[in-house]
């Protein structure tokens, strides 16, 4: 009969034994740990050597000194046992209602401009929330939704992927975001003919706003001077404020670089839409703090649509 493989034979008990050796330094001390007999211990331990083929301990006047195997398998014992009892302590942290954590995927873009304000509205009326915040861009971001593998997401779509719903929080379109002090600061509505031949900050090539800009001034047959992309608006708008050239952003990512006073919001005179949404899970129990949480950004998404309109109004 095929005996079966050693790491089958090799018991949970055996690595307990183990480990309440090397604590200990003695078999009659790990007994003691074990509420077990100092017999049963060395027997147990002898067992484990035998399986092993090779011994761990040196016998050295009534106690055990661990040789060199004994030291690196005690490396992977202490990390395994570290391991759970992260999971017992997570285990118990889930009977409390405060250790809890809604776990929110968002865009790096709505991380920093939208969720801060909703996050803040959620804390002063549940105080004991607790949020853990993961900052992802398309399209991993929804895929991970999609694997149900967060309680909420915030993505730059109406349309859910596979397995969410979503929850549209703000729909509004896309500004002109330029330094305080460039000449078409003075104007309140700026056409695509206001961009001609000046310097220009984009998106990077892959993003799908990117795309719709360049198609409009590819339409209208105006060129623009393209002199730095990167691959978020809070980048673009940092750019714009240090006097590299005029963007178009998204008014949320706008909205939030144009409290330093170093740059202000304009009106398109042409529509290219921008939408946020809430993506919930289908399949993944939903956690009490989900529906608060939606609420604040709808209330957040709601304040943010007002101050846009307001730096919207009327040229500074």
């Amino acid at each position: 009969m095929t005996e079966p493989p050693l790491t089958h034979r090799i018991t949970h008990r055996h690595i307990e034994v183990f480990r309440a050796v090397m604590t200990a330094g003695s078999a009659t001390g790990a007994a003691d740990l074990l509420h077990s007999s100092q017999p049963t211990v060395s027997r147990e331990l002898a067992r484990l050597e035998s399986l092993l083929g090779y011994a761990l301990f040196e016998r050295v006047q009534g106690r055990l000194r661990p040789n060199a195997r004994a030291l690196a398998l005690w490396d992977e014992v202490q990390r395994s046992w570290q391991g759970l009892e992260r999971v017992v302590d997570r285990a118990v942290a889930l009977g409390r209602s405060d250790a809890v954590q809604l776990s929110v995927l968002c865009l790096p873009a709505l991380a920093h401009a939208l969720l801060p304000g909703a996050a803040a509205r959620l804390m002063r009326e549940h105080l004991h929330a607790r949020l853990s915040i993961t900052p992802q861009e398309s399209p991993l971001l929804e895929e991970w939704m999609s694997a149900q593998r967060f309680d909420l997401g915030l993505c730059e779509q109406a349309t859910a992927p596979p397995g969410t719903r979503a929850e549209v929080l703000l729909t509004l379109d896309e500004v002109a975001v330029l330094p305080s002090d460039h000449p078409l600061a003075s104007q309140a509505v700026l056409d695509l003919t206001d961009f001609a031949d000046h310097a220009f900050v984009s998106l990077s090539a892959d993003d799908p706003y990117r795309r719709l800009i360049d198609a409009r001034f590819a339409q209208a047959g105006i060129a623009r001077a393209l002199r730095v992309e990167t691959h978020s608006a809070t980048a673009v708008c940092a750019m714009v404020e240090q006097g590299l050239g005029l963007a178009i952003v998204n008014p949320v990512t706008a909205l939030a670089a144009a409290a330093s006073h170093r740059l202000v919001l304009r009106r398109l005179a042409f529509s290219i839409p921008f939408s946020v949404a809430a993506l919930l899970p289908l399949y993944r129990p939903p956690l009490p703090e989900a529906a608060p949480m939606l609420q604040a950004l709808q209330q957040q998404a709601a304040e943010v649509a007002r101050q846009v309109e307001q730096a919207l109004s009327a040229p500074r």
